[in-house]
């Protein structure tokens, strides 16, 4: 008898994706690496794109957010505990990302002259496979800039830092072979205005403090200690809360519920209550702002890298998805109108990931070079405002490239369309980076004036450059320039973005990129006329090793 039920035969379906060494595939990436110099085999990043886009790999992404983290308050005999419990997969993603130094690479004492290029291409890459654990990873790497005002806490916590061992235990930091560090800035009250905050700081011994409040947002909530800005007497300052008091007890951390967020559900968000929880003061009293600012430019520079990953990860979903499927007896990459869609999506793809890469150098040139440095303080917000606003809106693009499909929670494309808007609301909406653009250029309008400059110089005979360097002066010395701060952030972004891709792509990509953005408002995806740019950029988009 048989049990063979079969009604059909399945074909024209395309193959699951894996396997795939996500940047040697990756022809934009590594041009982009090459012109910021890294050497990618010194390096050894193609074996990292090989580890990151193996199927074990992807399919452990996939887990971690299907099985989001548990908060568990009290034990089984009614004590306190504060505890968050992860998947399996979480950990995996966690110790893989720090074997490979994610979390404190540009912070090794044999660091090399492009590690923040080279670190920025590791969290592109593994941001696209499963970019909530990528949170933990980014503020303890962040976290240095704000230690360093602190010389003797730094000398404690750098070298667990550093450590390449992932050590997830929930134990005193000091009893551990690594660390992990987490923020908490935002409250109830105040949300961005962190001036508002409420949370009461008082001076118990030297730079012991103990904290009473609480924070509507505290991400990653097992890290080991926590960046936090609460009021002391002397104004705003920000501090170091452990997760454990310094005689081993358990820290007046009260954690109340975790955040049930759109995307980003590997990582744990949490809202917390400080009972008298014991800190260490980081920086001067009053100064807790420009505590944080450089540690908040390092997020920022995350953000950006972070969302270029997940729209290079939507483009190759895409591309994979036409290269296999057929419809009107001819592969999809083979019809004009999906190959105009492709290709655009290529281009921002490529734009992105040009700048992304180019504001990273600006980091390890900045100490060295006054130019550099004015670059990442201008840019780094404006990539972190354009890159971040555009993922959405690509990702829903290149999840329509694989129609019913897609929009399945068997594909990976809802998660990252979920996860796309994050990054343009972490470390700064929209409206307050385009305010901290503006502010900057204001403060030191020369700095500014240098930046446009440079920029200039590598776009001077591209179509709409000159147009774009007068639309930012011009709204800059309006009578309400506040009211044109996005179009100030949108416009330097562009402008940025084209001068970096004239840097590392093939001419004609530059040229359709300058026409169809710079010189002229985009119109919506596979719109856009791109010339001879169209065969250059598919070949380029997903290249096939």
């Amino acid at each position: 008898m048989s049990l063979n039920h079969d009604t059909h035969e399945v074909f024209n379906q395309t193959p699951p994706f894996g396997d795939v060494n996500l940047i040697a595939t990756n022809r934009p990436l590594l041009d982009s690496l090459k012109v910021n110099g890294v050497d990618v085999e010194a390096e050894r990043l193609m074996e990292f794109g090989e580890a990151w886009g193996t199927a074990e790999r992807l399919d452990i992404g996939r887990l971690a957010n299907e099985n989001p983290p548990k908060l568990r308050t009290h034990d089984a005999r009614g004590y306190r505990i504060d505890a968050v419990e992860f998947h399996p997969a979480y950990h995996v993603l966690m110790r893989a990302s720090m074997e490979d130094g994610l979390h404190a690479s540009t912070w090794d004492e044999q660091r090399t002259v492009h590690a923040h290029v080279a670190r920025a291409a590791r969290i592109y890459t593994a941001a696209g496979v499963e970019s909530g654990h990528i949170c933990p990873i980014t503020m303890t790497h962040a976290s240095v800039a704000a230690l360093a005002t602190s010389p003797t806490l730094l000398a404690e916590w750098l070298p667990r830092i550093r450590s390449r061992d992932y050590d997830s235990r929930f134990i005193p930091f000091w009893e551990k072979t690594a660390v992990t560090l987490g923020m908490g800035m935002t409250e109830k009250q105040g949300g961005t205005d962190v001036r508002a905050n409420s949370t009461r700081a008082a001076a118990t011994a030297g730079d012991e403090y103990v904290l009473t409040g609480h924070k509507w947002f505290m991400s990653a909530p097992m890290c080991d200690a926590f960046l936090v800005l609460a009021q002391a007497p002397g104004g705003l300052t920000c501090f170091l809360v452990p997760r454990f008091r310094p005689d081993g007890s358990l820290n007046g951390l009260r954690l109340q519920r975790l955040k049930d967020k759109l995307g980003n559900r590997s990582n744990a968000s949490s809202e917390v209550e400080f009972h008298e929880a014991f800190g260490w003061r980081i920086g001067e009293e009053g100064r807790g702002v420009r505590t944080i600012i450089e540690m908040v430019q390092l997020t920022r520079l995350d953000c950006a890298v972070a969302s270029a990953g997940l729209v290079r990860m939507g483009l190759v979903l895409a591309m994979h998805h036409a290269r296999h499927r057929s419809v009107f007896q001819r592969k999809l990459i083979d019809q004009p109108t999906m190959r105009m869609v492709l290709a655009d999506l290529a281009l921002e793809s490529e734009a992105v990931t040009a700048l992304a890469l180019r504001t990273a150098r600006s980091f390890d040139l900045a100490r060295t070079d006054d130019h550099e440095a004015a670059y990442a303080r201008l840019v780094t917000p404006a990539a972190k405002f354009g890159i971040c606003k555009a993922a959405p809106r690509l990702l829903y693009e290149a999840m329509e490239c694989l129609g019913g499909n897609g929009y399945v929670e068997e594909s990976a494309l809802p998660r990252l369309y979920r996860e796309a808007p994050v990054n343009a609301i972490w470390e700064g909406s929209g409206n307050v980076i385009a305010l901290d653009i503006l502010r900057a250029e204001n403060r030191e309008p020369e700095v500014a004036a240098t930046v446009l400059e440079r920029l200039m110089a590598d776009v001077a005979d591209l179509p709409g450059a000159s147009e774009a360097a007068r639309d930012i002066v011009l709204a800059l010395q309006s009578s309400d320039p506040e009211s044109k701060a996005r179009f100030v952030a949108e416009r330097l972004f562009v402008l940025a973005a084209t001068a970096a891709l004239a840097r590392s792509a093939p001419a004609q990509i530059t040229q359709a990129y300058a026409l169809t953005r710079l010189a002229a408002p985009a119109r919506m995806i596979g719109a856009n006329d791109l010339g001879e740019a169209v065969g250059p950029l598919l070949e380029r988009a997903f290249t096939a090793i």
